[in-house]
């Protein structure tokens, strides 16, 4: 067998195994809260940069007090948010086409377990009405972290052989989170060739410069990707 179909081979092994993902590895998976906050800027930057007016990832700074909330929106239905809070970092997602989906039944119910054990100190984002879908917390799966804690937790959910929850494919990238997951989902999405090393730079934190933003996006201004970064929490270099 060849290197090159060696590779493949690997890649789609990789990518098999992460879409199978349930919470349970999901929460062995995920980074640690500041890894993984940083991760959403970069996403988030990385949609800006490449097409403005259709973003995947969104990152909001203070969308509540002290609190910041990523998203990710598939565009077919799917979504995820990880909220930020000062207490922890509470994560949820929905898989439409899942066999956890509430959905299932009428009128909508979690699957058993999912929100059980939630801390108090997070229970109040499941009942947020802007986190909701007509009256409903409209999700597929759960995991929190309380600050302080070594480890990511969630409810004591059971599947069934086949069953899933949609954990791999919401959160396969983000916790992959090297640059080759992430450019191949950008490029399936946007339909364009996205350049590497322009993206493992976002996803180090480095600074945005003009050659990152020439690299995504040459018809893209690059004062305006810096007032946006900021907006992010994002670190921009000197002129």
């Amino acid at each position: 067998m060849s290197r090159g179909l060696l590779v493949l081979v690997g890649l789609s092994a990789a990518a098999c195994s992460m879409s199978a993902m349930n919470v349970h590895e999901l929460v062995s998976a995920l980074a640690d809260p500041d890894v993984l906050r940083a991760r959403c800027r970069a996403l988030t930057l990385l949609d800006v940069v490449l097409d403005g007016f259709a973003p995947k990832h969104g990152y909001f700074p203070g969308w509540r007090e002290g609190v910041d909330l990523a998203t990710m929106e598939s565009g077919s239905g799917d979504l995820y948010g990880i909220v930020f809070d000062p207490a922890g970092v509470f994560l949820y997602g929905f898989d439409h086409e899942c066999d956890a989906t509430p959905w299932r039944e009428w009128p909508r119910a979690h699957w058993p377990g999912l929100l059980e054990g939630l801390p108090a100190a997070l229970a109040r984002y499941p009942a947020d009405p802007e986190l909701q879908f007509e009256g409903f917390f409209d999700v597929t799966v759960c995991a929190w972290r309380e600050t302080g804690a070594t480890s990511w937790q969630c409810g004591p959910v059971v599947f069934g052989l086949g069953e899933s929850d949609g954990a791999g494919w919401l959160f396969g990238v983000l916790t992959d989170g090297s640059a080759e997951a992430v450019c191949s989902d950008a490029e399936d999405y946007y339909e364009r060739p996205v350049d590497r090393q322009a993206v493992a730079a976002l996803l180090a934190g480095a600074p945005l410069d003009p050659r990152t933003v020439g690299a995504l996006n040459p018809a893209a201004d690059f004062e305006a990707m810096a007032e946006r970064a900021r907006l992010l929490g994002y670190a921009v270099a000197d002129a």
